[in-house]
């Protein structure tokens, strides 16, 4: 390893010390911020205008409804398309929560239901989307009013939206709230009217879609424009994906999209060279700086520091306790002994007593009262019972060394079963049990004493063949090292394999279960038993190696030497390494296989931790939330959605320079140049960092060389859409294009009048 690659590993390892700490950012996500009075003011001021044309303006988002009047300049409501409802049985009542009052109530969040289809512009859900319109209503003072809503509507709605989805709003604009007028627009036409466009390429990225509408003297194109399925909605869906991929093992903080909306508006920016920014983001120079940490709740444990007299004291209690434990233990072992004592001193008088005795009949009634077997067996616990007194002397009394253990006596062996009564019979069985336990013991200790001289002599010979050919010792250690690493590998390979249930090893594990599981397994090399439900697996031998195929291996996986499997394999590679340390110039510590495991080296660990290191102890650090490479990753969806996110589209670099470059020329009396003049931005999902440089930057590659390009950001990207539609209504435009109630009841809800500013017919 060159000089400079290890100095810098040194430096990794010991200079994250002098980084500053961690930046933390807490989790955010939607919640309930404070309860909206209704709002009579505005609705006095409407009435009292007679001239004014005063109108409710609704853009109707999938992530937020804005709603306001049409002569002020922002809207007075924002919230969310979202309603809860559920029932108290305590109660016996029904409530129902619209907006961001859904968050105000524990029991109310898990009842939550959204107006608009996931992903898309589409109202999906009526009942939600009319009690969104009832709390809009209420709020703005529309409380007081009896019967219906008696001012005009302005509400924005999504390009090419559903004839089915705008004629169900319809009816119920007319039908539930008796509107006097209603009018339709395109939510990004409206904001590119608001910031005085006249003829460019608005691009508008919101919530649910992204469309590019191509628009010439204020009149929209819609037939050239081009719609992308990428979203706000999706880049939080897609960052949450990825943080689960991120965390497999499993993170315990609770994730949610609400949180992953605030972390790609909060963190994630457009690379403007995403490749050659993605090939150094994990680099550790300036990681600190790059990653955003998300720390999330945690109950930290509790530890009650004691001062050094409460330790003291506890010391001296414990000492005091052990001290009076061992003098307890002592007294009772010293009842024990005398106890013993007694009874050996009692078993010896029944020994004398039956040594005075001449008949056998006496001698049976001696050691019945002494509750005896037999003479043998007196004679074994008489035994048993000095050698308990002299190890309990020699522990407590210092008495003298227990002496060695005598030999066992086996002398009934030799003697012929015939000439021994039952007793002896027995006594005989005994003995032979005792020699085959003495006799496979001594063999234990001469295999044992055999390995050790094994070892002894290896080790002789290893030390004679490096002080004879240090060259030739080194390279069999390196290679022999190198082999042992080649077995890490490939046990660590079989068991990611045994995890894959596509893998070859997991499919010949499976095949070998169903064989088992199987009525008729097939047999392999002798035949199955006729007759019989016992197929007498288990009585070859080969059987058993079904088990180790079937496993994963300690070691190495499936290996068929059962002593290479149970070796470790890291303890015998450390060993080669500290030989290979010590009499090897070449190799150093930054060649060990510690080192090469070192979190330091870890491209995995900067990706999942950053650049210090992790304690999987502390509840703060695994409750954190890394975020890097996903920082462009998901904002760059949109530029490269097949390549990123396997969506099968163009990205929206590709789509405008089609619509420049084919669609646009092949119209006559166009002029391709007056598009490229504006190229406009809008929407929530267009206020990235660096949205705009990229898009002028990818742009310009497809044009010819020294055409004008301009590209320009709503000064609102999120709020012109509702103020070009309040800043319309009003106008003589508004006046052709609104739809009256009496319309609407000759003409029917699929009624719909063009206009510049709104769909086309269809």
């Amino acid at each position: 390893m060159a000089p400079s690659a290890v100095d810098d590993t040194v430096s990794r390892r010991e200079m994250w010390k002098t980084l500053p700490d961690p930046v933390l950012y807490p989790v955010k996500e939607a919640k309930f911020e404070k309860y909206i009075e209704p709002q009579s003011d505005g609705y006095e001021r409407a009435k009292a205008q007679s001239g004014g044309n005063p109108a409710i303006v609704i853009d109707n988002g999938s992530w937020a409804v804005r709603a306001g009047w049409s002569f002020e300049n922002a809207p007075r409501l924002a919230v969310p398309p979202i309603m809860a409802k559920y029932r108290d049985r305590k109660l016996g009542k029904t409530f129902s929560f619209a907006g961001q009052d859904c968050y105000a109530d524990t029991s109310a969040r898990g009842h939550i239901r959204n107006a608009f289809e996931a992903g898309t512009g589409i109202v999906s859900n009526w009942d939600v989307m009319e009690h969104v319109l009832d709390y809009v209503f209420l709020k703005l003072g529309m409380n007081g009013v009896d019967g219906a809503i008696d001012m005009p509507i302005v509400m924005t709605e999504a390009v090419a939206n559903l004839p089915y989805s705008r004629k169900s709003m319809t009816e119920i604009i007319f039908e539930c709230y008796g509107a006097p007028s209603l009018t339709y627009g395109i939510d990004s036409l409206f904001a590119y009217r608001h910031n005085q466009g006249k003829t460019g390429i608005v691009v508008s990225s919101s919530h649910s879609a992204t469309h590019l509408i191509p628009v010439y003297n204020q009149k929209p194109l819609l037939a050239q424009a081009t719609r992308l399925n990428w979203g706000g909605w999706h880049a939080a869906e897609y960052l949450l994906k990825l943080i689960k991929l991120k965390y497999y093992y499993g993170f315990p903080g609770k994730l949610n999209s609400s949180q992953a909306e605030n972390m790609v508006r909060d963190f994630c920016y457009v690379s403007q060279d995403y490749d050659s920014e993605l090939a150094h983001y994990l680099e550790w120079t300036g990681l600190e700086d790059r990653e955003r940490i998300v720390q999330y709740p945690y109950t930290e444990e509790v530890i009650n520091q004691k001062t050094e007299e409460e330790l003291a004291r506890i010391a001296e209690r414990k000492k005091e306790s052990g001290r009076r434990l061992q003098e307890q233990a002592a007294k009772m072992r010293l009842e024990r002994l005398m106890k013993k004592e007694q009874e050996l001193e009692y078993y010896k008088d029944v020994q004398r007593r039956i040594l005075e005795q001449t008949t056998k009949k006496e001698i049976k009634r001696i050691l019945d009262d002494a509750e005896v077997k037999d003479e043998a067996a007196l004679d074994r616990m008489v035994k048993e019972l000095e050698k308990s007194i002299k190890r309990a002397r020699t522990k407590d009394l210092g008495g003298e060394q227990e002496e060695e253990q005598e030999a066992p006596d086996f002398s009934l062996l030799d003697v012929p079963d015939d000439q021994l009564d039952e007793a002896g019979l027995k006594q005989k069985r005994q003995q032979r049990l005792m020699k085959s336990n003495h006799d496979a013991r001594a063999r234990a200790k001469a295999e044992k004493e055999a390995e050790k001289a094994r070892i002894a002599e290896e080790a002789r010979l290893d030390e004679e063949r490096r002080t004879n050919d240090l060259e030739g010792w080194l390279e069999e250690k390196r290679q022999l090292r190198l082999a042992k690493l080649a077995q890490i590998k490939e046990r660590d390979r079989l068991k990611a394999d045994l995890g894959n249930r596509k893998s070859l090893a997991n499919q010949i594990r499976m095949k070998n279960l169903a064989n088992l599981a199987s009525d008729t397994p097939a047999t392999t090399g002798r035949k199955r038993r006729r007759g019989g439900d016992d197929d007498d697996f288990g009585a070859d031998d080969a059987d058993w190696g079904v088990y180790r195929s079937v496993a994963i291996g300690a070691n190495k996986g499936d290996s068929d030497d059962e002593e290479e499997a149970e070796e470790d394999l890291e303890a015998s590679v450390r060993a080669l390494e500290q030989d290979l340390l010590e009499y090897d110039k070449e190799f150093t510590y930054e060649h060990t296989l510690e080192a090469q495991n070192d979190w330091t080296k870890s491209l995995l660990h900067a990706f999942r931790y950053g650049p210090r290191p992790f304690d999987a102890a502390a509840p703060a650090e695994t409750h954190r939330l890394h975020l890097n490479v996903e920082r462009i990753r998901v904002p760059e969806v949109i530029f490269q959605p097949s390549a990123i996110a396997g969506v099968d589209q163009a990205g929206i670099i590709e789509i405008a320079g089609d619509i420049l470059n084919q669609r646009l020329v092949g119209i006559p009396g166009l002029d391709r140049d007056s598009f490229l003049k504006d190229i406009f931005l809008t929407g929530g999902n267009t206020m990235f960092q660096g949205f705009d440089e990229r898009m002028r930057a990818s742009l310009m590659p497809l044009l010819p060389a020294g055409t004008p390009l301009t590209v320009r950001k709503a000064k609102d990207p999120i709020l012109d859409a509702w103020k070009g539609a309040a800043g319309w209504a009003g106008s003589e435009d508004w006046q052709r294009a609104k739809v009256t109630r009496e319309e609407y009841q000759e003409k029917g809800a699929e009624y719909l009048k063009e206009h510049d500013l709104g769909n086309a017919f269809s």
